[in-house]
């Protein structure tokens, strides 16, 4: 079915050893280079999709908690979901729903002002009543941008008029399943292609050309995950990693060839997986809840070694860890119960240490420094050291019901509580 024609709705407004650290060190810095190489170029100051410039949530920046907290810039109303915000050319994006409009809005970072106002019609209804509002990050490339909405709606807007370029509808094209909670993949853009996981049968997996919205290519019958795929070069070649319902799949973006899988699901039915696999080297690591944990696996051209796999060490049940300087931290346990703060040595997954009753976010790495986005609306800074757990500093930022990912570019944080958009300053050392 090719991409659906209509018309948007859009208004205007005016405007272990020491060795072993130092080659890990090298080899993460290299594979950054190599990512940003093969991903969409983006300005130091840019936050240009869900994770960030190298999906992998660090911040290119080097930042500083100020004294007394961050200080709050503005603060704008904002309609339904748990889209996260990106930030392109001192422009904030945020996708929301308000009532029957799938809406697109972009903001001056400097004032909160609008640019630009777009969106089109949905119809989606939660089937469990908690949000009707979209799940996925928009992707921003060259001068596009591109968003996938709960209802299963890909779209393509241009960035600097917000003028609806593409639309196609992924139930109708490819026959995908809205699971539980509607479709939460944050698009990837690859090249000329925009990849999404969608689910549908001979489509778990699909590429939309990023002019046109027309298919370039399907793969496997999996069932749709809330994980958003990642991409890395490995050995000098590029490839994709998608966490899918039942499995890691790793494919070749440019023609979506499988090279293989890795089966990873919890047993039980009511389950997800929602964290996005983060790519260190040549090794990937992918964790779930509901007794699935984390495993690092060692690329091969054929089929992945495993490195560790375990229940014990990290289980991510919708937030992505990050690592640094060979140590993964992230948010260990389900939301609904005692979730802890760890540091884990990613080579052995030992648990280095632990804090209690820590609470769930989104988290992301600026120089030394986690920032993690909780789910009660609080930043909070953490040294990322593997010696012990030690807070800097917090500030109440979003308000409770806070589920998105915040985007951090050009010292400012800017992030989405359950009906407002903040943007806080983060001080440059």
């Amino acid at each position: 079915m090719p991409p659906i024609p209509i018309k948007p709705i859009m208004f205007t407004v005016k405007h272990t050893s020491l060795l072993t650290l130092v080659l890990f060190t090298l080899i993460t810095a290299i594979t950054n280079v190599a990512a940003a190489a093969d991903a969409p170029a983006a300005k130091p100051a840019d936050w240009p999709r869900f994770l960030g410039p190298t999906r992998d949530g660090v911040v290119p920046q080097p930042l500083a908690w100020p004294a007394g907290g961050p200080k709050a810039l503005w603060s704008v109303a904002v309609g339904n979901g748990w889209s996260g915000p990106v930030v392109v050319d001192g422009k904030a994006i945020i996708h929301h729903r308000q009532d029957r409009r799938s809406v697109l809005d972009c903001l001056d970072l400097a004032t909160g002002k609008t640019i630009w106002s777009s969106g089109h019609d949905t119809d989606y209804v939660d089937g469990f009543g908690f949000d009707d509002g979209p799940r996925a990050t928009p992707a921003v490339a060259g001068d596009r941008i591109y968003t996938f909405g709960a209802e299963g709606l890909a779209s393509c807007f241009e960035l600097a008029t917000g003028k609806l370029v593409w639309l196609v509808d992924v139930v109708k094209t490819f026959r995908g399943g809205k699971g539980f909670f509607g479709f939460a993949c944050s698009p990837l853009v690859e090249g000329n292609a925009v990849l999404l996981n969608v689910g549908g049968k001979g489509s778990g997996v699909v590429a939309l050309d990023t002019a046109t919205g027309k298919t370039l290519w399907t793969a496997t019958d999996d069932e749709a995950g809330y994980s958003s795929p990642t991409a890395a070069t490995i050995d000098g070649k590029r490839y994709a990693f998608v966490l899918t319902r039942s499995s890691l799949i790793a494919l070749t973006p440019a023609d979506g060839k499988v090279l293989w899988r890795y089966p990873f699901r919890a047993r039980m039915e009511a389950s997800v997986n929602a964290a996005t696999p983060l790519v260190v080297g040549d090794e990937i690591f992918i964790s779930s809840s509901y007794g699935v944990g984390g495993a690092v696996l060692k690329f091969g051209a054929d089929k992945p070694t495993v490195v560790w796999a375990n229940d014990e060490s990290m289980s991510n049940h919708f937030s992505t860890c990050v690592v640094k300087d060979g140590y993964l931290y992230g948010l260990h346990g389900r939301q609904e119960q005692n979730v802890e703060l760890r540091c884990v040595d990613w080579k052995t997954g030992k648990v280095v240490w632990s804090q209690d009753d820590f609470g769930t976010g989104a988290i992301s790495l600026a120089g030394q420094t986690l920032l993690i986005l909780g789910e009660k609306g609080e930043l909070i800074a953490v040294e990322a050291s593997p010696k012990a757990f030690k807070e800097i500093g917090r500030k109440q930022v979003t308000g409770f019901e806070t589920r998105a990912y915040p985007a951090i570019a050009g010292g400012r944080l800017v992030a989405r509580g359950k009906q407002k958009l903040v943007c806080v300053d983060l001080a440059s050392p």
